[in-house]
């Protein structure tokens, strides 16, 4: 048995784990990732970053990476497939990223590699312990002794089964399959491009969709289609060939050739969450702590976030800079996003009609989101632009998002964040009040009545009077 020391044990290296070993990594703190897979399996998954997540990875630099990577700008999202358009939100990105997860995990793995972390491929977690002081984690013939555990290992999640946390939520009727497929020629009035979510799900019958979003090659595709109403006896079982061609022939008839299909995978309709994000040094994030079927595309959103949040709070925590109590902060911040997010996708898919009663209520639905300002509550819920944390400040800025302002020297605001620092915003020539603060000096405001304001390392506006107290030691 091998043994060694870390600070904290990332057990998953997907988008949730590998941006929270970057947070830990950019603190300086002595971070391990394990992953099971010897090798990332390349496969797209997940398509999309939406406005907040653009945001998130430009506070850290890394959203050039993305883009680079990326193979489409999409001007709308959508809520039950009905587009919702992102404009209206001071943002500088209001937009989707088409993105494949697969670029987005190399994208995050190459940024981690830079800061001396690698990937501890081959190494399943299979047993731990804690105790007041550390947790001891077993991967096979390694033993690793950490101070804290993040378990970023997926919705069948070891670590929290292991934990006996309840998972609990809604038990979905049906099931869906996600594949991608590469036609001979692209079938007659399909788009070759991906620019908005306007008609990209089609259904048949009722309870039944299929959804079509080109991708980064010539004719390839990604091809999504299920039943809302019938699930197979194992959802476990292998997506086949044949499903997804009579899927494809049902849709676009039987001219439609396919070349290939590069992997194919079923997925449920199951919404659930974890009773707690933290037991002891042990915490969840990502769909180890969630899980929801994959409505308006917030799931890889959702876990990055996560790891957005519990990073530079850790980091504090070992670095003794944070305020009693901090780590508690992140189940009482993101647990309650994640229940909003599992709400939406409920009320998403009430709307996809399997009666008439429902046909009428999407009908009037549809009416509803051409308002203003329908659009505008339904695109910040799905983009992640409308985040409040709550704070005991009472003005109406505190706990959100600091819009990336232009600061005097042409750069954004976003860029006083690329360490992962405090940023303090103030009108007036100040001291810098602890060493883990930024203060940048600016004529103005977003809001004229506020003279200094402290944004947590995050992005979020932690108070307007700039005091640092109540946050750093």
């Amino acid at each position: 048995m091998r043994k060694m020391t870390t600070e904290v044990v990332v057990a998953g290296a997907g988008p949730t784990g590998l941006m929270l070993a970057n947070e830990l990594a950019l603190a300086g703190v002595d971070t391990s990732v394990l992953e099971r897979m010897h090798e990332r399996t390349g496969l797209s998954k997940a398509l999309n970053l939406q406005p907040r997540t653009a945001e998130v990875l430009d506070l850290r630099g890394l959203l050039p990476r993305a883009k680079d990577r990326s193979f489409a700008t999409v001007a709308d999202g959508h809520f039950a497939v009905i587009p919702v358009c992102y404009a209206g939100w001071d943002t500088r990105h209001p937009y989707q990223l088409g993105i494949p997860q697969a670029e987005v995990e190399a994208a995050l793995e190459e940024r981690l590699a830079e800061q001396g972390v690698r990937v501890r491929r081959g190494h399943e977690l299979t047993s731990f312990t804690q105790d007041a002081d550390g947790v001891t984690i077993t991967a096979g013939e390694l033993q690793i002794r950490a101070k804290y555990l993040v378990a970023c290992d997926g919705g069948r999640s070891t670590i929290r089964k292991a934990l006996n946390m309840r998972f609990e939520g809604i038990e979905g009727q049906g099931h869906g399959v996600a594949a991608d497929v590469r036609f001979k020629r692209t079938p007659p009035g399909v788009p070759t491009q991906w620019r908005s979510t306007t008609n990209m799900v089609t259904s048949q019958s009722p309870g039944k969709f299929i959804g079509v979003i080109p991708l980064n090659e010539p004719n390839l595709y990604r091809i999504s289609f299920g039943d809302r109403l019938n699930r197979p006896e194992n959802l476990r079982a292998k997506a086949t060939d044949n499903e997804v061609r009579d899927a494809v022939t049902e849709r676009f008839g039987p001219e439609a050739e396919i070349e290939e299909i590069r992997w194919a995978s079923r997925f449920s309709d199951d919404s659930r969450l974890a009773e707690h994000y933290r037991v002891g040094r042990i915490f969840l994030a990502g769909d180890a702590a969630h899980t929801h079927f994959p409505a308006g595309g917030q799931g890889l959103n959702l876990g990055i976030q996560d790891a957005m949040n519990l990073g530079w709070k850790l980091a504090a925590t070992l670095h003794n800079h944070a305020a009693p109590n901090l780590l508690d902060t992140y189940e009482a911040e993101r647990r309650p996003v994640a229940q909003k997010v599992l709400d939406n996708v409920a009320a998403q898919n009430a709307l996809i009609p399997t009666t008439p009663n429902q046909r009428a209520l999407r009908a009037l639905f549809r009416d509803l989101t051409a308002l203003p300002e329908v659009q505008h509550h339904l695109s910040g819920m799905i983009s992640g632009l409308a985040i409040t944390y709550k704070t005991e400040d009472p003005h109406p800025a505190a706990g959100t998002r600091l819009p990336d302002l232009l600061l005097p020297n042409g750069d954004h605001a976003s860029s006083l964040f690329h360490k992962g620092k405090w940023v303090l915003l103030t009108k007036t020539p100040e001291a810098q009040p602890h060493t883990e603060v930024v203060v940048a000096e600016l004529p103005e405001l977003p809001w004229p009545e506020i003279t200094r304001v402290l944004i947590r390392p995050d992005g979020y506006v932690a108070n307007t009077t700039g005091e640092t107290k109540t946050w750093l030691t």
